[in-house]
């Protein structure tokens, strides 16, 4: 019996260390011509095409898009301007989103 509650308390642990330390490191970043609008503009309709639910947010000088989760950390697409064109990072933290680094890409 004890051995049983200790094995319990270990993978409960674990679990919530898991949801406690959302990675902050991009899983993709990506260079494109086109403005963070513009990009905004093309991804957010393909998210939703793919059964997802975007969230765009403009804070301060950047878009982000945010596909919420109920099962881990959001997912977040952001689209800054560079001198060229757009910077986006892609912080895709859900094993279920399989398309959303897609969706980015595709919006390059």
């Amino acid at each position: 019996m004890r051995t049983v509650f200790a094995s319990a308390t270990l993978i409960a642990c674990s679990l919530l260390a898991g949801c406690a330390s959302a990675p902050n490191e991009p899983t993709l970043t990506l260079e494109t011509s086109k403005s963070p609008e513009q990009f905004a503009a093309c991804v957010v309709p393909k998210l939703q095409g793919r059964s997802m639910s975007p969230i765009l947010s403009q804070p301060q000088r950047h878009y982000r898009i945010t596909v919420p989760s109920t099962v881990a950390a959001d997912n977040v697409i952001e689209a800054y301007k560079a001198s060229s064109g757009g910077k986006v990072f892609v912080y895709e933290r859900s094993l279920m989103a399989s398309g959303f680094g897609r969706a980015a890409k595709e919006c390059v």
